[in-house]
């Protein structure tokens, strides 16, 4: 028997009807939003017109209560910031020039909530998305990373998450052919009803490939290419990505999208041939809101209109309606604006790579966006109301009451090691925990050396990929955020991920172009998160001048909440730089004995946050340490040149852990010892043995110089403002890792105690 579909709701009945009551709150939208609708349609919205404003309008999509602070991003820029950025915010992703004629394009986004109710579709998906809005731009992929945050490593749901997102990540990327470079992955239980999945996605690109998402030319024609449309992930944006968990997980349960690596593949060598072949006029990719989004951000960006007949949607399933088909978030599929001259050829590349494809309709000279169903209309707006001017919420915010208190309870009170022997038990412990375990049981579910141009990946401080196989033209990139030091000041939190993940490019000896963001904070109709979102953002935009980077674009993620347990903030930073020859990168981990170990920077006695005081006092208090950004930018400047004269032969960052944890990995990388003085530092800095070995003060790096470079490191380091002391040589004799005076570990009980903790998974 044949289905028979309902008669759709057209622009006639809603006028006819316009008392009719319709399920605004079902889909997501207020009642004021519900009524702003109807004052801008000048009557009831149709199904299909509720059901576009609803996901167009919900927090995922139109940014109604960060935007207001986001444009700090735009409005903090000086020209200096600009130099090297071709495309900026507002774009599918940011693009900078990096030199010879090439270009890097990328870009960092959520997807939280699908990931805790399917763990592996919902990560395999956001993989998925954000190396679309990588080719959209014109690029051709080239590497992906993550940032993943969990519960508690002992809870019995933690173990489901992490083998389903992990899965789902290693799947997408491994089908795809794209390299992992590297990432973080962080336990705590205030992620436990939560967890984040925050992915990366680089493309390169020459210059003159560089697309962008508009629809200008009037009868131009609009096709949609790619998997057909199913009845997955409906209501994504709009319910799941924008509305907060119970304690006993979603409020409501649209389907999870469900993703096709190997469609995905195809689709991007054929955007690659278009692109090259030059059949594009306009290209955007269906991400969230799927049809909604793309039609109407098509058309307000080119400031035209659109004539769409949404029976033309190739389908899998041919039971859904018209305003399924408009919400579906079905993945790998795109949409171009093709010249009517062009469209055969556009098709016979598509036919090529077996890509299906269908004409939905044209460009319009009219600036309204029509969709046909069933030969009747059933959208009738202008497109800018749908896609640009959604509410702004303008919500209320203030600073917590607790914070006071939280900030007044410093690590300083904590009860500090007395021996050596003490020392190496916490060493241990702290290596042994969670977050600072060795986390190879899940990178190597990843391919880091595909396509045959990483440079460096996990374990080393950034990622680290080839651009042009002549020159050794390269990018660098990293993704860090410290969320205990924000949860204890989030303009200092925000401020030292920022710093971080900058330190992290410019330990690989890159030079730091750009950010990317990706925003995880809870319910912004709490006043005090929507404090704490003001203040993280207003520190990286005041701190991306003050290094002089701009922010290209990113990605806000809300109501990352489990019942009134709020996710601590969590504004994860993605760092881009360049280099100007990958043989030129520094690794983490020194390979010979007889260099040098030099500390760079000043410790100060800063142990709130740190993993010390979480690890052994299960203690959270105090205040971020300090965030020095023109020190950061002094190092950073560096780095770059010491790696250019070939002066060093490792560096990794200080942060998580220390100075301790420094000198660990840089052993365990190659399984090369270190001997280390601590007793100058102390001296020099005014700390004692315990902030010594695991303070986390910012600016800091151990770097390892062969003995020949000496005197010429230590000059440049001295014309450049960056406070050197030299603590240690490396020693492969032994096989261990002395702090002399203290205490001896060897490399193999490191080891051995790093990997324990993450294991259990296997």
């Amino acid at each position: 028997m044949t289905y028979q579909r309902p008669a759709p709701d057209s622009v006639d009945d809603a006028i006819a009807s316009s008392e009719r009551e319709q399920p605004f709150e079902a889909l997501g939208l207020k009642a004021d939003e519900y009524a702003r609708i109807r004052d801008i349609l000048g009557r009831r919205p149709t199904s299909g017109e509720l059901a576009m404003y609803s996901v167009m309008w919900s927090e995922h999509c139109s940014y109604k209560s960060s935007k207001k602070y986001l444009r700090a991003f735009g409005q903090k820029v000086t020209d200096d910031m600009k130099k090297n950025l071709m495309v900026g915010m507002g774009e599918n992703a940011g693009v900078l020039d990096v030199g010879e004629g090439w270009a890097v394009t990328f870009k960092v986004e959520s997807h939280n909530h699908p990931s805790f109710v399917e763990p592996f579709q919902g990560a395999a998906t956001g993989v998925g998305g954000i190396v679309r809005d990588i080719i959209s731009m014109g690029a051709r992929p080239v590497a992906v990373m993550d940032a993943l945050r969990f519960g508690h490593p002992d809870h019995e749901d933690t173990a489901r998450i992490v083998h389903g997102v992990t899965g789902g990540i290693s799947f997408y990327g491994n089908c795809l052919g794209l390299p992992n470079i590297g990432g973080e992955t962080r336990f705590d239980p205030v992620y436990q009803g939560n967890p984040l999945v925050n992915a990366l996605a680089v493309g390169v690109l020459r210059h003159e490939d560089l697309h962008l998402a508009s629809a200008t030319g009037a009868g131009n024609k609009v096709v949609l290419f790619g998997a057909r449309t199913g009845g997955d992930g409906i209501g994504g944006a709009s319910i799941l990505a924008s509305d907060t968990f119970t304690e006993d997980g979603p409020t409501k349960r649209p389907a999870v999208q469900v993703g096709d690596p190997f469609a995905e593949k195809v689709l991007i060598e054929c955007c690659l041939e278009l692109y090259a072949d030059e059949l594009v006029s306009g290209i955007q990719d269906l991400g969230a809101a799927g049809i909604s989004c793309a039609t109407s951000e098509l058309a307000a960006n080119g400031g035209s209109g659109m004539k769409i007949e949404l029976d033309h949607v190739l389908l899998r399933d041919h039971t859904l309606t018209a305003e399924e088909i408009l919400m579906s978030e079905s993945q790998e599929r795109m949409m171009a604006v093709v010249e009517p001259s062009k469209l055969e050829a556009f098709m016979a590349v598509c036919e090529k790579w077996d890509v299906e494809y269908s004409v939905l309709g044209d460009v319009t000279g009219d600036g309204r966006l029509v969709i046909t169903h069933g030969g009747v209309t059933i959208v009738d707006v202008d497109p800018s109301t749908v896609a640009v001017d959604g509410p702004v919420y303008d919500r209320p915010s203030e600073r917590p009451t607790w914070l006071d208190a939280l900030q007044a309870d410093s690590a300083t009170s904590l009860e500090r090691a007395s021996d050596g022997t003490a020392l190496r038990g916490q060493l241990l412990q702290m290596i042994g925990s969670a977050n600072l375990a060795d986390t190879s049981w899940i990178t190597d579910q990843y391919d880091h050396y595909v396509l045959g141009n990483t440079a460096l990946a996990t374990p080393d401080d950034a990622g680290m990929v080839r651009i042009d196989e002549e020159s050794g033209l390269g990018f660098a990139v990293s993704l860090d955020c410290n969320a205990r030091f924000c949860q204890l000041d989030p303009r200092e939190g925000a401020r030292a991920a920022l710093a971080e993940a900058y330190r992290n490019v410019a330990a690989t000896g890159a030079t730091p172009l750009g950010v990317s963001d990706c925003l995880n904070f809870g319910n912004p109709e709490v006043p005090a998160v929507m404090w704490q979102f003001s203040e993280a953002v207003d520190g990286l935009a005041d701190g991306c001048v003050e290094l002089g980077i701009p922010v290209t674009g990113g990605n806000v993620s809300f109501y990352n909440q489990t019942g009134e347990t709020q996710i601590h903030p969590t504004p994860v930073v993605g760092v881009l730089g360049v280099i100007d020859d990958v043989d030129r990168r520094v690794p983490s981990g020194w390979q010979d004995e007889g260099n040098l170990l030099y500390l760079l920077g000043t410790t100060r006695d800063e142990l709130d946050g740190s993993v010390w005081s979480s690890v052994v006092h299960d203690h959270l208090g105090g205040r971020p340490p300090l965030v020095d950004l023109a020190a950061e930018k002094r190092l950073g400047e560096l780095m770059s040149n010491a790696a250019f004269d070939g002066l060093v032969s490792a560096a990794h960052d200080l942060s998580d852990g220390g100075l301790a944890t420094a000198v660990v990995e840089g052993a365990m990388r190659f399984g090369v010892g270190a001997r280390v003085v601590l007793s100058e530092l102390m001296q020099r800095d005014g700390v004692d043995a315990t902030a010594a070995l695991f303070s986390e003060s910012g600016a800091r790096m151990l770097v390892a110089v062969p003995r020949e470079e000496d005197v010429k490191f230590r000059g440049m380091c001295d014309a450049r403002g960056v406070p050197v002391l030299r603590i240690g040589v490396t020693d492969s004799e032994g096989d261990q890792v002395e702090f002399q005076d203290h205490f001896t570990v060897s490399i193999d009980e490191l080891r051995a105690t790093n990997r324990e903790p993450l294991e259990r998974f296997a």
